[in-house]
């Protein structure tokens, strides 16, 4: 009895922790810019098959949300990533399920060239500049990954960013511990000031 109480003890408690990671890493080197206009940037992710796969769509609908709805901002979605996994560029994949499946009818502009993370936002800054806010969507591990990228990049630009919708508690809750443990190698090689909350 007790065996099985320490299971769902241990259970609940790596739930928890990866709600908490999740929830702190979407908080982590994004401000308060206001502004006028916006760019919400959806980076890719390999796509072997001939329509976007679960983490494209996944990727899609976070960048769908993160867009303003309150009218005060003219926003474009960027959608990011060459073909790595098959011969169409993940950017058209996810921008086919964003306009044709989730029926969005805003500005989407598309970054087809990038294979690494780095590379995105190398190539989507021409694409970003001259906009008040910006938004990163991917899962919260990844998209600050790319948020320090950005920070290295163009310090300045990195100024803009604010944050996307990629956290919900309860999301994908029964995976976010492998998420949490996945993010954390991943982000093993940003500086100590890249992983602390700005404020």
């Amino acid at each position: 009895m007790r065996r099985g109480t320490g299971f769902v003890m241990a259970g609940v408690a790596a739930l928890a922790w990866g709600e908490w990671l999740n929830w702190r890493w979407s908080r982590v080197l994004v401000g308060n810019r206001e502004g006028a206009s916006e760019a919400v940037v959806v980076l890719g992710f390999r796509n072997p098959q001939a329509t976007a796969n679960l983490i494209n769509r996944w990727r899609v609908r976070v960048g769908i949300r993160s867009v303003s709805v309150d009218g005060a901002h003219r926003t474009v979605v960027v959608f990011s990533g060459g073909a790595t996994g098959s011969s169409v560029a993940e950017a058209e994949l996810m921008a086919d399920y964003a306009l044709s499946v989730r029926e969005f009818d805003g500005t989407v502009l598309l970054e087809d060239r990038s294979t690494t993370t780095w590379e995105n936002i190398t190539n989507v800054i021409p694409l970003i500049e001259d906009v008040d806010r910006i938004k990163i969507a991917s899962q919260p591990a990844h998209a600050l990954k790319a948020r320090a990228y950005l920070r290295r990049q163009r310090p300045d630009l990195a100024e803009k960013l604010v944050r996307a919708d990629d956290y919900r508690p309860g999301e994908w809750t029964v995976v976010k511990p492998l998420l949490a443990l996945y993010g954390l190698w991943t982000l093993r090689g940003l500086k100590a000031d890249e992983r602390r909350p700005l404020r």
